[in-house]
This record gives C-alpha cells, sequence and structure tokens, in this order.
C-alpha cells in the first residue's frame, strides 16, 4: 500500500489531493501518514478522519486543544506547531505533497526529501528561495521533485521524453488577474476584495492578491528557472485570459508544444502520482502549435 502524506491539506491544491486521494480508494488504497493544516482545524480533522491518517498536525499551538477533541477517539495523533510539522514529515512516505504556503513549506519539503520517494510541489516558494538546496537534497537522498502548478506540470510534460537541449524557450501564461483591463487611474481606487476576486481561478487569499499585482508570477518565473535549468532570458510569459493553455514548450526547430485543459485542478496532482484520471472530467491535451 503506497504511503502518502499531504502537507497544506486544508488549502486549495491540498483539498483538492484530499478529494483525488479519496475518489482513488482512499483509505483502503492508501496509507496515509500525515495530513497538515492550519486554522481550519474541523476541516483538518474530518480529512484525517476520512483517510485514516496516522496523524493530523495543525500550524497553531494554540488550535492543538480543538485538534485533538475532534479526533478524540480516532487513534489519529494531534500535534501542533512548525516543528511538529517537520517531525511528521520525517515519517517514511513514498509521496508527499507539499502544498503549504510560503517558505513555511520549505522545511517539510526538504525533510520529507531525506527518505527518498516523489516530493510533489507546489510550494513555489521552496525552488525561489532555496533552489539549488533542493536539487542538492533530492540528489543526496534519491528523491525526485514533481511540479504541481499547472504551468510547471505541464512544461515537466511536454518536455518528458525530449532532449533538453532541444528546447529553446518556455512560455508560461498568464491569466492576468482581475485588474488586467483595468486603467492606471481605476487602479489607484482598487480594493482587497476585488484583488482577491480571481476571474478564473478559486484560490486562497494571499494567492490571488498575488496574481491579482502579477507577482505570482514573478515567482513562477524563478521557479522555472530553477526547476528546468533554463536561463531567465528564455523564458517568457503571456497574458491569456482563457487559461486554457497553462504554458508552452519551444524548440530549436520552431516547434511549439503546449498542454491544453480546462481549470480541473486534479489532473495536475494525479500527474505527480502516476492514477489515472478517468474518474475525472476532463482529460489534458497537447497539441503541437506549428513553427
Amino acid at each position: 500500500m503506497r504511503r502518502v502524506s499531504v502537507f497544506g491539506a486544508t488549502g486549495s491544491v491540498g483539498c483538492n489531493t484530499v478529494d483525488l486521494l479519496t475518489r482513488q480508494g482512499g483509505a483502503e488504497r492508501f496509507n496515509v501518514v500525515a495530513l497538515s493544516g492550519g486554522e481550519n482545524v474541523a476541516l483538518l480533522a474530518r480529512q484525517a478522519r476520512t483517510l485514516r491518517a496516522d496523524i493530523a498536525v495543525t500550524a497553531f499551538p494554540k488550535h492543538l486543544d480543538a485538534l485533538r477533541e475532534a479526533l478524540n477517539g480516532t487513534g489519529i495523533l494531534a500535534a501542533a506547531g512548525p516543528e511538529a510539522i517537520a517531525e511528521a514529515a520525517a515519517r517514511p512516505t513514498d509521496w508527499t505533497m507539499s502544498a503549504i504556503v510560503g517558505a513555511a513549506g520549505l522545511e517539510p519539503g526538504l525533510v520529507a526529501m531525506q527518505h527518498g520517494g516523489i516530493l510533489a510541489l507546489a510550494n513555489k516558494e521552496s525552488l525561489v528561495t532555496a533552489g539549488p538546496l533542493m536539487h542538492r537534497m533530492a540528489g543526496k537522498y534519491r528523491a525526485r521533485i514533481l511540479p504541481v502548478d499547472s504551468e510547471h506540470s505541464a512544461i515537466y510534460q511536454a518536455m518528458n521524453g525530449e532532449d533538453a537541449r532541444s528546447v529553446e524557450r518556455i512560455i508560461l501564461t498568464a491569466s492576468g488577474g482581475p485588474f488586467r483591463d483595468w486603467s492606471l487611474a481605476r487602479l489607484g481606487n482598487a480594493t482587497p476584495a476585488q484583488a482577491a476576486a480571481h476571474p478564473n481561478w478559486s484560490m486562497g487569499q494571499r494567492i490571488s492578491v498575488d496574481s491579482a499585482s502579477m507577482f505570482n508570477k514573478a515567482m513562477e518565473l524563478i521557479e522555472t528557472k530553477e526547476f528546468f535549468t533554463i536561463p531567465e532570458d528564455r523564458i517568457e510569459v503571456l497574458v491569456h485570459p482563457q487559461s486554457i493553455i497553462h504554458s508552452l514548450v519551444g524548440f530549436v526547430d520552431g516547434a511549439l508544444l503546449a498542454r491544453v485543459d480546462g481549470s480541473e485542478r486534479r489532473l495536475h496532482i494525479e500527474q505527480s502520482y502516476g492514477v489515472k484520471a478517468s474518474r475525472l472530467p476532463s482529460t489534458p491535451q497537447y497539441i503541437a502549435l506549428g513553427h
């Protein structure tokens, strides 16, 4: 039975991961080692009960009593705080989802790689802040880092089986966020609520605001450079409001290869651990866009 952990289980990517694991057999198919979450301990406890996790950890010690109470009688361990998350990450797994928001996700990811296996990386800050360290750790412990962000998952899959030397450029797409058609004068009156109202995606507040300012795309550019070891002058960003093409890979012969699909985020999660998407409502396609 495959051992899995999900760090950041109560966030957008984490909830999709838990949903996908549940759809594909849940506790009958997976040995769920650890789940971590933030303030929403009620949701974390429900997820842990559903997947029969060994341990559930909240990032906030003040919520430990509430988590313990919610898990009372289940036999699931409850813990709290960054150190507890790192200790949970040290429990051996075959596949670990790293979906904690921000630099807080770096340490659990580094710890998880020490027992090998696959690190499904949805925490872009890990590569942005410590890309070379992540690669060294992966090499040392024979772990694999696989991208979960839709843009980087699409790039990874488009480059699969291709000679890296034949890649001329990588094009990241961006929806442009809620302010893409606003004038500079109107931007001066933008509100936090408007910044958080992404036109295409339902995401957490912080990443929604980062998308509105395009700062998120700047981090994805750095992530692309670090993950694929491609110079930054060969990475481009294209505003694509429809969000159908997640990214494009351009080759030295002039061809472009793109992944085209809808908004089903679980497709990018399942690509990182090999469960077929037969039960999901859409399937991805790759198209050659010509020379």
